[in-house]
């Protein structure tokens, strides 16, 4: 499937309801999580919606505030399985140099060699390797996020939001996401030091992902 084209997926309809599932995920010294056989219905292949979803970050700057910035241009492909959520998918590729902050001057400084160096590596890349439920209507999915040629393993705990069918008739589901990373391990080690000790831009970053996806129709449509 080419990932810069709308993906395909075909709606099937359950014969019979199915019966509930305990998750693969669940470990002999935990207790199952049962699986809500309505979520049975959402299985199939899905596509983030970029006028109602947001990928961003928020990192504490000079130790006192907090910057928020999100990237307006990505491309993705999902498949939620609502029978089995282990066998559920997802990729992300995000332009580099579409980071907004709301500063220009600072969106420059961003994706320029000291940061994100959009030039040389103008795509970043996130690519899920596995998924289990956590609770009801948390999952966590693990994957490899890819930043400047490095690759490393993060885990994303995202949340159900629900599931809709819009005034013009697309099917909807939502999704809330975070992880934090360390921004030193993907080679983001520019920094300058504060007259008062510690750092202008901390290490530490909280990716979000404010997700709602619009289920995938057969011609692409």
């Amino acid at each position: 499937m080419n990932l810069f084209s709308r993906p395909h997926a075909s709606r099937r309809t359950p014969t019979a309801a199915p019966r509930p599932t305990v998750a693969p995920a669940a470990t002999p010294t935990s207790a199952p999580v049962l699986l809500d056989p309505a979520l049975a219905a959402l299985t199939g292949e899905w596509i983030i919606d970029p006028a109602h979803s947001r990928i961003g970050f928020s990192v504490r700057h000079a130790m006192v505030t907090t910057v928020r910035g999100s990237f307006a241009e990505y491309q993705s492909r999902l498949y939620f399985d609502g029978r089995d959520p282990s066998r559920s998918r997802a990729e992300i590729v995000l332009s580099t140099g579409s980071v907004d902050t709301g500063v220009e001057q600072r969106d420059a400084h961003l994706v320029g060699r000291d940061f994100l160096d959009a030039a040389t590596y103008p795509r970043m890349r996130f690519q899920s390797s596995a998924v289990r439920l956590k609770s009801p209507d948390v999952y966590v999915m693990t994957g490899d996020l890819t930043i400047k040629n490095t690759t490393r393993p993060v885990d994303l705990e995202l949340t159900y939001i629900g599931k809709v069918t819009d005034p013009f008739g697309y099917e909807r589901v939502g999704f809330d996401g975070t992880t934090t990373i360390n921004r030193m391990d993907w080679g983001l080690s520019y920094n300058s030091r504060l007259a008062e000790g510690g750092a202008m831009v901390s290490e530490t970053v909280r990716l979000q992902f404010d997700i709602a996806a619009i289920r995938a129709t057969p011609n692409g449509s």
